[in-house]
């Protein structure tokens, strides 16, 4: 518990360090911290009804928030992004004041807020949403046509924020429990959003409206629109919790190319509820839906636009030719329905926890149908688009992800992490418990560190401290000279003594370096350290 206590004081004063070097704003303050306009009240359905205009590129509609009073408070923030505008608010039908800090809308309540009462407020707003720059990093609306000039749109909006196209309280730590999502559109075209399709009216101007409704908790990112000339097919796939609807929505270009592509949709499905644990949105259905951008985690409605070929666009990241025997949109984004839609970081700080888990279910998904030595080529192979720029965990409280190396360093370090425990029966169960334990929950960094500690029964302070919090990759520097194998590791923090495994000419056999030299008896003229673990190697 002393070591703990010291390794958490340590990282709070890096974390305090590093905020007092970046230039946040108070504007970064509203949108990342839980707000005393937050705190007070928590999320328990919403209503998003909203009408699409393609022609002139606008959202218009209103937004009814429920919620749970937790504490007495009079003021709830709502945020909204420009150039998109809040009309009015009212509760009760009772027109309310709002005053409004850049993109945080803080609007006064008249009525008494009483605790463990629910309450609803309709927010109507207007305008023309973001456009998206180069969707998903720099998300927003995109508004497309497809090859037939039929207009094909659709959201994207992680990192950036859910409130860039609809007012809600978009901050993650708090997902609403339900989400009714009505999207009016022009008749000749077809919404798809998550969860199931409730029904569709037809109106008299022309246009549609689609209800979808979602029974689950879900983050504000991951709710999407996406609007074309799409056509539908789909499957019933014999999951662990029964019957799981798989639903598919393309082009109608592209339905035969989708049919052959798509076939990895259930692949993946049988090798992740292996891995992982059920699917966790039964009722919610899965969706694979087509988009013009390369594609993004919404929950149950997975966005894809990987131009229907394998790997990445058609490339291997790992460089081993294992990544050219799935299709990389359809195997990642799924993923992230375990890892960020099920299991999601209470602050973008701690997005590990969505890209390491989700980058690492790659190579999962090949060892599941090619085997130990293939996954451990693909996973050893992306080691080349690790940057060490930055630590893995961003600052807290304003908004701000860590390092990309959260994808393939975070995938290294949980892979080295299957080598430490040694045992692949106790590993899938631990991932297996891991979606039970925070199941439909936000976590936090810390969470995630004590469950993993627990189940392997490892001490990873000083690992997790190495890898998530630190840009040094540790070296194992080593000599052999009479017999005698001297070995350290070097570029590691203080503590860190992370055992591996070598090979020698006929036998395997553990060493636990640390900073200082140890020394022991050595057969033979050569040794190799098990390229699993992700650590470089200096031979002297």
């Amino acid at each position: 518990m002393h070591k703990f206590f010291l390794f958490c004081l340590l990282t709070i004063q890096v974390q305090f360090l590093l905020a007092q070097d970046l230039p946040f704003t108070k504007q970064d303050s509203l949108r990342g911290s839980i707000t005393p306009e937050r705190e007070w009240w928590d999320l328990t359905y919403y209503h998003l009804d909203i009408k699409v205009n393609p022609d002139k590129k606008t959202i218009s509609g209103k937004n009814t928030i429920q919620y749970r009073v937790l504490k007495e408070h009079n003021v709830i923030q709502i945020d909204l992004q420009a150039p998109l505008k809040i009309e009015k608010a009212l509760q009760n039908n009772k027109k309310l004041e709002i005053t409004s800090i850049g993109n945080a809308h803080f609007i006064k309540l008249t009525e008494p807020q009483q605790k463990d009462i629910i309450y609803t407020i309709d927010v109507y707003y207007s305008g023309k949403p973001r456009e998206a720059v180069n969707a998903p990093w720099d998300g927003g609306i995109s508004w497309k046509k497809d090859t037939n000039n039929k207009h094909f749109i659709a959201s994207s909006c992680q990192g950036l924020g859910a409130s860039v196209w609809w007012p809600n309280k978009d901050h993650m730590y708090d997902e609403v429990d339900s989400l009714l999502i009505s999207v009016n559109v022009p008749k000749d075209l077809i919404n798809v959003s998550n969860g199931r399709l409730r029904k569709i009216e037809n109106h008299d101007d022309h246009t549609k409206t689609y209800h979808w409704f979602v029974s689950n908790p879900i983050n504000n990112y991951g709710v999407n629109i996406n609007i074309g000339d799409y056509v539908h097919f789909g499957e019933k796939y014999e999951g662990e919790k029964g019957i799981l609807d798989m639903d598919y929505y393309v082009l109608r270009d592209n339905l035969e190319k989708a049919k052959k592509q798509f076939k990895d949709a259930s692949k993946m499905m049988k090798a992740f509820e292996h891995w992982f644990g059920p699917y966790p949105f039964y009722e919610d259905s899965f969706k694979l839906v087509e988009v013009p951008y390369l594609g993004m985690e919404h929950q149950s409605s997975v966005t894809y636009g990987n131009k229907y070929s394998n790997g990445y666009l058609g490339n291997d990241l790992s460089g081993s030719g294992w990544g050219m025997k799935f299709d990389f949109i359809i195997i990642h984004e799924s993923g992230h329905e375990w890892f960020a839609n099920n299991i999601t970081n209470k602050d973008i700080a701690d997005m590990w926890v969505h890209e390491s888990f989700t980058a690492y279910s790659e190579n999962l998904f090949l060892d599941y149908y090619y085997g130990k030595k293939a996954s451990s080529e693909y996973v050893i192979g992306t080691r080349k688009m690790i940057q060490n720029d930055k630590p893995i965990i961003g600052p807290y409280n304003v908004n701000k992800e860590g390092s990309g190396d959260m994808y393939y360093k975070g995938a290294n370090m949980l892979h080295t992490l299957r080598q430490l425990v040694d045992d692949d029966k106790k590993w899938r169960t631990i991932l297996r418990d891991l979606n039970k334990e925070f199941y439909h929950q936000t976590v936090t960094t810390k969470q995630i560190e004590e469950y993993l500690c627990t189940k392997t029964k490892i001490d990873l302070t000083f690992f997790f401290e190495q890898y998530l919090r630190t840009i040094k990759i540790p070296t194992l520097e080593y000599s052999l000279e009479k017999g005698k194998l001297k070995y350290r590791y070097t570029n590691s923090i203080q503590g860190f003594d992370m055992p591996i495994r070598i090979f020698t000419d006929d036998s395997l056999q553990w060493i636990q370096p640390s900073a200082s030299w140890q020394t022991t008896d050595f057969k033979g003229d050569k040794i190799t350290v098990d390229p699993n673990f992700y650590i470089n190697i200096n031979a002297l």
